[in-house]
């Protein structure tokens, strides 16, 4: 079995950018559980699309019944969760030296950060439920931001010499 030993910048860089973003999520699932209103209320506008051009060829896709919203925060709460403990799992094993598992952990919380960002926010509530035309309830510039973040962690992550291997594996 391999050993992975990372020394150097990019390993500290891998390691504290990986633990950027378990801390960002980490707040935001932390957020959304303690102040459970606030953006069940942005989750609800958005599913309903109350606040969008009210065009008959897209308003059969908003979905209304508040069970099914709050279902759907529920679950993007869930998943903010789970990111966060990967990411968080992912960084301690960074911290620790195991680059090549460090790596592969920090991989799919970054992964489940950027398609909660990008698949879920950004395509399915900028695009599917027209969140791109509301004033009010847009939350596109700050997806973005945060799937831009993750990639540019995940990157870092995968730059050679972020995990030095001895051995084979």
């Amino acid at each position: 079995m391999a050993t992975t030993t990372p020394r150097g910048a990019l390993p500290l860089t891998a390691t504290l950018l990986t633990a950027s973003v378990a801390l960002y999520m980490a707040l935001v699932a932390f957020g959304n559980i303690t102040d459970f209103g606030t953006n069940q209320d942005f989750v609800r506008h958005v599913l309903a699309m109350d606040t969008t051009f009210k065009d008959d060829d897209l308003m059969w896709r908003a979905i209304t019944d508040e069970g099914v919203q709050d279902a759907a925060y529920v679950a993007i709460i869930a998943w903010e969760t789970a990111a966060a403990l990967v990411l968080v799992y992912g960084t301690w094993l960074w911290a620790r030296g195991d680059g090549a598992r460090a790596r592969r952990f920090s991989t799919y919380g970054l992964l489940m950060t950027m398609l909660l960002f990008g698949a879920g926010f950004m395509a399915i509530g900028g695009e599917w439920f027209a969140m791109w035309q509301s004033e009010d309830w847009n939350g596109l510039d700050a997806a973005l931001r945060v799937f831009v973040f993750s990639g540019v962690v995940l990157l870092v992550n995968h730059l050679p010499g972020a995990v030095e291997r001895s051995g084979t594996d």
